[in-house]
């Protein structure tokens, strides 16, 4: 009997030229590939939707884990079509980190089976319910321990992790959210559709003196999802006693042999008694169930939907992935590979 055929992508160059480390199309291939046959404790899962995120970026750099004509590694949904293994029957639907294909073999250990939450879309799980989702709410109640009242800036706010966090700090009873974005279209959606009290565009320098206006009073948190400039600005603006949760530094990741320079005013994290904690989601995956507990009511009642930027098509995947990093998306950037199960 013939096997099945699965359409994949491997990274064939590392980025490199003028700007600094620009990824492009030429750096990809897409290939077919034979699925062997199952072996013991296998199951084969047919992708519905994959993720793309910033952090890849930095995987296609000689310093990152994704290697050269080989399988990429990334997040994904699908549902199991042939089985070697109980724990994984036909018609489960999981979610795994073999993406960047259409057809995925995985093993239990490497698969989380999803929870059937009705009335919430499949692909939330890979928003506001999946990793960008989950490093919000950790930025906010782990790291920043955000308080009911106290003002919030968050920056690359239209993105993934932005939307999410906007939308959970004003569930946590935030005073007063404020985001930066890319583009005037990016700004009105923070404050016209998601919630936000002020935001402004990131390209309308000095950032301090924007900031400035959109907190006249000063900041009790700021997540940061960009760093550089945006990080000496938080500092500048930030109260005394205020916490600082690292998430990401978009602004250099094209830019890794040239970094920024760091905060001229760094040493204001001392004088003002500032706290300044980076994290890796990975190490928070304990708090997904906090998470649901938190979220998924508000999805269910239609108080929250998930902020979400839907290309289709699996042949579209690369194309989607550098849209994400020159910030084509508002919220998550996710690729739909076929229909979601009804």
């Amino acid at each position: 009997m013939s096997r099945p055929t699965a359409r994949v992508v491997h990274l064939v160059s590392r980025p490199t030229g003028e700007p600094i480390g620009e990824p492009t199309a030429d750096n990809f291939a897409f290939l077919d590939e034979t699925v062997p046959p199952l072996a013991a404790g296998e199951a084969l899962v047919e992708n519905i939707h994959q993720s793309v995120d910033p952090y890849m970026r930095e995987e296609m750099d000689e310093t990152g884990s994704w290697e050269l004509h080989a399988p990429l590694e990334g997040r994904a949904l699908g549902r199991v079509v042939e089985s070697r293994t109980p724990a994984l029957p036909v018609g489960t639907l999981v979610h795994h980190r073999r993406a960047w294909r259409t057809l995925s073999v995985v093993t239990p250990d490497e698969t989380t089976v999803l929870p059937d939450f009705a009335g919430v879309p499949l692909s939330a799980h890979l928003s506001v319910l999946g990793g960008t989702g989950l490093s919000a709410w950790v930025a906010l109640t782990r790291i920043a321990r955000l308080q009911a009242g106290e003002t919030i800036f968050i920056s690359a706010a239209a993105g993934g992790v932005g939307t999410a966090a906007g939308r959970i700090a004003r569930l946590l009873g935030a005073g007063r959210i404020v985001g930066s974005a890319g583009s005037p279209a990016k700004v009105a959606h923070l404050t016209g559709h998601l919630g936000f009290d002020a935001a402004f565009d990131h390209h309308d320098a000095p950032l301090a003196d924007r900031l400035r206006e959109a907190a006249p009073d000063g900041l009790h948190v700021y997540l940061d999802n960009v760093g550089g400039d945006h990080l000496e600005a938080a500092i500048g603006a930030l109260r005394d006693h205020g916490r600082i949760a690292w998430c990401g530094a978009v602004a250099q990741y094209n830019h890794l042999a040239s970094p920024p320079p760091a905060p001229r005013n760094l040493y204001d994290v001392v004088g003002k008694s500032l706290r300044l904690q980076g994290f890796l989601v990975r190490n928070h995956l304990d708090a997904r169930p906090e998470l649901y507990d938190f979220l998924v009511p508000h999805l269910r009642s239609g108080a929250v939907t998930p902020d979400e930027t839907v290309v289709r098509g699996f042949e579209n995947v690369v194309d989607a992935f550098l849209g994400m990093l020159r910030g084509a998306n508002t919220g998550k950037m996710i690729v739909q590979l076929t229909d979601e199960p009804r």
